[in-house]
Order: C-alpha cells, then structure tokens, then sequence
C-alpha cells in the first residue's frame, strides 16, 4: 500500500480566525495521525515476518541494551545507588511494549538516554541541597506526573507542528555524541577511584578496543570482501559479536581474569534496586514540593519534545525508502503516559533514542551492491580511456513493521529473569565505555559540523567543482560554523554542572536563533547551502502540517512586494528546488552503471 502524502488533507494553509490557531483546534493532529496510520497496522504485522527484521531485531536489543545498560550504571553512581540494572530494563522493556502496539512510528526506538540520566541525578544533587534527599523518589515522580500532563496539552494543541520549523543547524549542534564520549570517559576515571590501577588500565584497552571491533565489524558491510550474504551477517551481527568477545576476554584465567575489572551489579529478578514497593508513595511529598516539581516537568517536556521528536525524524531520514506515514502528535501522547507510568513505579523516563533510531531503520533495510563503471580518459588526445569499476550499494526496500520493536520488549522483559542477570553481572564496566564510545562517535562523521569542518581545512584544488559550498567564502562558512559550536559548547558545559536541568532551553534556544537571527546574519544563498530542513520527506512533513516556508526565502519576496499569505508554502515542498540549495540525498555521480546487483 503506497499513497502519496503531499497533499495531505491536514494542513493549516489558508485558513482564517479561530480556525488558523492551533490551540484553538484540539486534537486534530493526534485524530489524523490516528488515521493516516491505522490502515497499514495489519500490513506492520505481516511486513515484519522476515530476514530483516530478525537481523534487525539482534542489532538493536543490542544498540538498545547496552546503552541502556551503561546510563543506568551513570545513574546508579550519581544517584546513591536509587536507579539500577532491573530498573533499567523495565524502562526499555515498558517504552518497547507501548511503542511496538501502538504508536504511529513503531521504527522509532524508546528507551533511555544519557540526557534522562543526566536530568535524573540533577535533579538527586538538587534535593541532596535541599535537605530532602529521603523525598527523592516522590520528587521525581512528581516532575514525570507534570512533565506527563504538558506532555498530553502539546499534543492535543497540535503543538508537535512546530517541528517543522526545526533544520539542520540545530540538530547537527545537538550534543548528544559529546556527552556520551564524556560519560564514557567518567566511567572509566570511576574505575581508577572505585577499582584498582591495574583495573583501570585493562578498562581503557577494553573500551577502546570494543569500540574499534564495532567499527570494524559494521564497515566490513561497506567493502567488497567475502560474498554478499557474509558480509552482511558480519555487519548485522558487530554489537553481539564484540560484547561476547570482549566479555570473554576479560575473563581469560591468569593476570587478566585476576585483575580488578568492575563488573556489572547483580539484582533480584523483576525487584527494584533498594529495598521498596515498585509503586512511589507520591502522595506523600509536601505540598511545596509538588509546585517546586511543576517547572522542572515543564523543562523535562522541552527536552523530551526535542530529543523523542529529533529522533523520530532520524529514523525516517529521506535515505530510506519508507512508504508509510508519520505521526508526531500521537506518538507525544503516548510518550506522555509512558512518562506517567515510569514516573510513579520509579523507573527512568524512556525517550526516543536519537543515536540508534536511524540504527533501527538502517537494520531493517535490504541493501543491494551495484557495480558501476567509470571511463576516465587523459587530456592527452592519444590516450586510452581506462576503465574503473566500483561499488556502490543502494537501499531497496525497508521492513516498515512493528515485530521487532515488540520481539525487542520481549527479550528485555527476559533479561529481567535470574539466569540472564547473572550472564550481565559477568559483563566488565569497561565494556559499556566502550558503548558510549560508539554510541557518541555514531553522530560525528557524518555530522554537517564535521563535514563542514574538513571542507574548509582542505586544499582548494582537490574540492569537487560540483559542490554548492564552492560558490561560498571559506570564512563564512566558518563564520556560520560558529554559532554551531558555540551551540555544542554551551551542551556540554552545562552538562557538566548542577545548571544540566536547564539542558533543554539552550537546545531549544537554537530553533529561534535560526529563524530569526541568523537570516540577518546569512544570505539567502549561504543558508540554502549550508543548512537544510531536518524534515524534508512528504511521508514526515504530513503528520506536521506541511512544510514552512524558510525565513531567507520570506525576507526576500516581502523586500521584492511579494504576497506574504502566511498559509504559502516554500518552493522545496512544492517540488521544486531552491537554486543553490542543498540536497539532502547527495550528489548522485553520473557514470554508467552495469549488471553487478547482488
């Protein structure tokens, strides 16, 4: 079943009065969203019935667990040991079950983030302050009751639209990869102060050399060696690979095996962590403190609404070939009782997981290898053309289905079971540093940051003619690079002081910054070149209302005396493509493709 979603009935284009307001329409985002969607769920269920999503299924329980896993570990050490491994399956386990029935985008992975540890133990340093540290957990239950409820109100008012107006600028500044890199590195410093030197030191060679198997492994997909199905098998199969490996290595007999690495704590099946009922007496917190609560939920639900929404968007990247649509407002919704049930048992808020939601998609698509082959041929009149052959791999189809998000919750709900608690308590510490490792490197290389970064540091002649950034001065895009970094700085540091509860509001700060500042700053062609919506597929865009109209392109027509109808839409979601502006597939390279599909 495949319909064309660009011209999707909801939209807000040309209306007028009260009918223009969000606000004053509630829950017709969520009612469309419900049905756009309901008409493939049986298709959800029989799609997922194949290779792809059980390869899929392996790879991101894995890119799930062991982050999981290792920010459950951060909390537990800045928490006084409140949060701990059953706690931290729960979560993952309650978000996978909740999402895989019945959300409108089952590919978005649900789980936890180093931004819900972060916000967690901040919240835990605020009340140690405060003199109510025995408070805590009715504390906390009582920032996700609220962060719930203003979860529930920005869906119902349709406010999940103004994601649209969200581009690359802000999201390639979102800190998430800086963070994870700097938690690894702390849970490696805890090993050196918790553990012994020698301890410490296999600790730095484990994490590292997970991180450079996963690498590896994953990048043997991306070759030419062995036959097809081989190399696929090794790429699918990296994380489970590697932890096994590395996990058995620090158990070889002799100096190793005695060293003293930490490993993973042991728990009682399906109990919490300290010694209480799994339901929060939430009732029992002072009047005073349920209002001082009520901010920290408001900015809890800024960050959820960038972070879960970010996330959605990553999984269905134009790159993949999806047919099926979007819904952001429902899946808000559910996000909002997601946070109300882990609030009050007293587990950590699942969000969407912005590094491993393209994983999920990226695991559950058939690629296929083409050859294709180039002539090159010498100014010298007189010389042979040579031939060059090269492969190239395209994405054919994705496995848009709900299975693996369900067969996902499955295995987390067993992990939760004595037997495989003691194979995690065999784990060494080290390897989830190792994990944050991958999971922080997952968004540098590609990252417009990066890429841009290394575009102005090379040497002018070897820069390919055909790319838009060769019209532009190299100091302005370093100008531009700027405000970015200054963005990724302010992220971090932040992060690392008891200020991190105001996390969301410099993030969010960026998406004004865009729109309004920085069209000011930046001409029409420098920003249609250098930045690009983060939602850009008919598929996404439908569940938002359509796509707006850029600042850059509004500031020229009304200083041209064009119309300025605020309903009119910009020429990229109309099909047609700003000059010099930057598409998001790439450049596709004109060469003569042969038979080699395999």
């Amino acid at each position: 079943m495949s319909k064309d979603f660009s011209k999707d009935p909801y939209n807000w284009d040309n209306l007028h009065g009260w009918r223009s307001y969000r606000a004053a329409r509630p829950f017709r985002g969520i009612y469309y969203d419900v049905c756009r969607r309901l008409p493939y769920y049986w298709s959800d269920i029989k799609d997922g019935f194949n290779y792809r999503t059980f390869a899929g299924t392996i790879r991101i329980f894995f890119v799930n667990l062991l982050p999981a896993i290792a920010f459950e570990l951060d909390m537990e050490r800045n928490t006084g040991g409140y949060f701990g491994i059953n706690e931290a399956l729960f979560s993952s386990a309650l978000a996978a079950v909740v999402f895989s029935t019945m959300s409108c985008q089952p590919l978005t992975v649900v789980g936890i983030t180093g931004l819900i540890s972060l916000f967690n133990y901040t919240i835990y340093h605020i009340a140690v302050q405060q003199g109510i540290r025995e408070l805590y957990p009715q504390l906390i239950a009582w920032v996700s009751i609220w962060a719930a409820i203003t979860h529930w109100l920005t869906a119902i008012f349709n406010w999940c639209d103004y994601m649209r107006y969200i581009t690359d600028f802000s999201s390639n500044s979102f800190g998430i990869a800086d963070v994870g890199i700097v938690k690894g590195v702390e849970e490696l410093v805890d090993q050196f102060n918790s553990g012994s030197l020698p301890g410490g030191y296999l600790s730095i060679v484990i994490a590292l050399s997970y991180l450079f198997t996963v690498q590896a492994l994953e990048g043997v997909g991306d070759t030419s060696l062995f036959r097809p199905w081989i190399r696929k098998s090794i790429a699918d199969y990296a994380y489970p690979i590697a932890t096994v490996f590395w996990t058995g290595f620090s158990h070889i007999p002799g100096r190793i095996e005695n060293t003293d690495l930490l490993r993973v704590p042991h728990t009682r099946a399906f109990y919490p962590t300290v010694d209480r009922p799994w339901l929060v007496d939430f009732w029992n917190l002072p009047v005073k403190w349920v209002f001082v609560a009520l901010p920290m939920g408001i900015l809890l639900t800024l960050l959820f609404y960038y972070d879960h929404n970010v996330s959605s968007l990553g999984a269905q990247e134009k790159r993949f070939p999806l047919k099926k649509p979007a819904g952001f407002h429902w899946d808000f919704f559910l996000l909002g009782c997601t946070c109300f049930i882990a609030g009050i048992i007293g587990i950590p808020l699942p969000n969407g997981l912005v590094p491993q939601a393209p994983v999920h998609t990226d695991s559950c698509t058939e690629y296929t290898d083409r050859l294709v082959t180039s002539k090159e041929k010498d100014d010298d009149g007189d010389a042979e053309e040579i031939k060059h052959n090269k492969k190239t791999i395209i994405a054919a189809w994705v496995a848009e289905q709900r299975v693996s998000h369900f067969l996902m919750a499955l295995m987390f709900i067993g992990t939760m079971t004595g037997p495989l608690l003691v194979v995690l308590h065999t784990m060494p510490r080290a390897l989830f540093s190792g994990v944050f490792f991958v999971v922080g490197w997952l968004g540098i290389p590609g990252n417009g940051i990066t890429q841009n970064i290394l575009y102005i540091l090379s040497e002018t002649r070897f820069r390919d003619p055909q790319d838009p950034r060769q019209q532009l001065s190299r100091w302005r895009i370093a100008y531009y690079l700027l405000f970015q970094i200054l963005g990724v700085g302010f992220s971090v540091a932040i992060s690392q002081t008891i200020g991190a509860i105001g996390f969301p509001v410099i993030i969010v700060a960026l998406i004004p910054l865009r729109w309004v500042v920085m069209p000011r700053i930046f001409t029409k062609t420098e920003l249609q070149v250098l930045d690009a919506p983060t939602a850009d597929s008919h598929v996404v865009l439908a569940s938002m209302g359509g796509k707006p109209e850029m600042p850059e392109i509004t500031r020229e027509r009304r200083a041209r005396g064009g119309d300025v109808e605020s309903g009119e839409s910009s020429g990229v979601s109309s099909g047609v493509m700003h000059e010099g502006m930057r598409s998001r597939d790439g450049g596709e390279e004109k060469e003569d493709e042969e038979e080699g599909k395999s």
